[in-house]
């Protein structure tokens, strides 16, 4: 028992931190001088338009609980008291989009999410609360098990303990994020806090610029001494700073001259600058550029491929963290092998009009798919079974490679050609065939054209 005692002893708790360092990921410095947290950075525009679109994904994806069935496929178990819950709603303060796109908000700014689990005395799940990631702690107790100690109260830098609230691992729905030690994701956010502390920056630069009415900063130059140097600044800014002073003119007196000592915005590639950090925040997140907006290189010809990569590679990732966690954490040890939860992406991959159809005329052609799957597809009405909606058909050319071919059909059961009297076509006149098919001068006798005539009838 001491053996494995020590051996959970020697594993570190889950921490907010990297290895070897003393950074905290909750910690907003950057080098750029801006205080970048999860909720400054939604500010940004480009942040806050990669977490929409990602988390408003998520959330608007059918969810489904399936059984497996015993012939080897699945079907919807409607049944179950978690389909309602995952389905439909959650607990009854929210439906369960607004309960997937907070979730996945909170994955994608703080890079774990986290949700209460309610049972009832039969210990079934009636209720799923999201919880706050930035007041959840991941901790390890003295002999190696996990707990959540979640933070009840306002204050975020300074926690009670009367306010704290220890819960089980089977107690919370927990989706990490990309993270070191597999049990606490780390928050994008803070791991990409230089580039978006630029942009952030940048944004305010030319905010500044244009509040200064679109002037760099200058110098007043005096030639004698200026007793009050600070009162003609602020006489000076307040008649001719700011957008609505713009375009006034300037007397100046007792020799004074301005002289401006700001950079030009295109000297600094203002512009270039930021459009650069609106596609590094799009490849933070790994969304396509032209989906926050920039279109730049995006043409008809890739766009189009480009939201498949989205599906492929940006959504289907989530979507497995979604349905590996709810297996997890809301199925029990029995149930585990009978369901399994499943988000349907068809929607997403959906072509436009005429390849669905040429793709659904293949698989009716081919006999894979029915009538009323193809409706369901299509979100329309099934057809009655006894009208043919769910036959399946194929074309009545498709043979068996063994039956193909026209030898096929005279083959007998020693593997050789069948000998049949097979009807030739023949012509009168001179180059009429005689009936054996040999020469045109073979001496049938007196009956042979009238025998041929009878037996194969006359082509005119």
């Amino acid at each position: 028992m001491s053996i494995f005692t020590s051996l959970f002893r020697s594993r570190d708790k889950p921490q907010n931190r990297t290895v070897g360092s003393n950074y905290s990921f909750f910690m907003g410095g950057t080098t750029s001088g801006k205080t970048v947290t999860e909720r400054s950075a939604m500010q940004m525009t480009a942040v806050y338009s990669c977490v929409r679109i990602l988390a408003e994904a998520v959330a608007g994806l059918p969810l489904h609980l399936y059984r497996y069935t015993d012939d080897g496929g699945k079907t919807k178990a409607i049944d179950h008291p978690l389909y309602h819950l995952l389905h439909d709603e959650p607990n009854p303060e929210m439906s369960s989009f607004v309960f997937r796109e907070t979730l996945m908000t909170h994955l994608l700014l703080w890079g774990n999410a986290y949700s209460q689990i309610i049972r009832n005395g039969k210990n079934e799940i009636i209720a799923l609360y999201p919880l706050m990631p930035n007041k959840m702690t991941v901790e390890r107790d003295s002999s190696g098990q996990l707990y959540y100690s979640y933070y009840r109260g306002s204050d975020e830098a300074y926690r009670e303990r009367e306010n704290t609230v220890i819960l089980r691992p089977s107690d919370v729905l927990h989706i990490p994020g990309l993270g070191f030690d597999g049990l606490v994701g780390y928050s994008p956010i803070a791991m990409a806090k230089n580039a978006i502390g630029m942009a952030i920056a940048c944004e305010e630069y030319g905010a500044k610029f244009f509040a200064n009415g679109a002037a760099p900063g200058g110098v007043l130059e005096h030639p004698g001494t200026i007793k009050d140097p600070a009162r003609v600044r602020e006489s000076w800014q307040s008649t001719f700073g700011g957008s609505g002073n713009a375009n006034k003119i300037a007397v100046l007196e007792e020799g004074m001259k301005y002289t401006p000592i700001g950079i030009a915005p295109e000297q600094a590639q203002f512009l270039e600058t930021r459009k650069f950090q609106i596609n590094e925040i799009a490849r933070i997140f790994r969304v396509p550029p032209h989906m926050v907006g920039d279109l730049e290189k995006s043409s008809f010809s890739n766009i189009e491929q480009q939201s498949l990569e989205f599906v492929k590679y940006t959504l289907d990732p989530w979507v497995i963290r979604w349905e590996q966690s709810i297996q997890r954490s809301l199925l029990s040890a029995n149930e585990k092998s009978q369901y399994f939860a499943k988000f349907n992406l068809e929607g997403l991959l959906r072509g436009d009009y005429q390849s669905r159809m040429q793709g659904y005329a293949v698989g009716r052609q081919n006999g894979w798919m029915s009538a009323n799957d193809i409706r369901e597809l299509e979100n329309l009405d099934r057809i009655p079974e006894e009208e043919g909606g769910d036959l399946y058909l194929i074309n009545g050319n498709m043979l068996p490679m063994k039956n193909a071919g026209a030898f096929a059909d005279n083959i007998n059961t020693n593997g050789k050609e069948d000998e049949n009297d097979e009807e030739v076509l023949v012509l009168d006149g001179a180059n009429a065939v005689v009936e054996s098919g040999i020469d045109g001068n073979s001496t049938g006798g007196e009956d042979s054209a009238p025998e041929r005539h009878h037996r194969r009838g006359k082509l005119v």
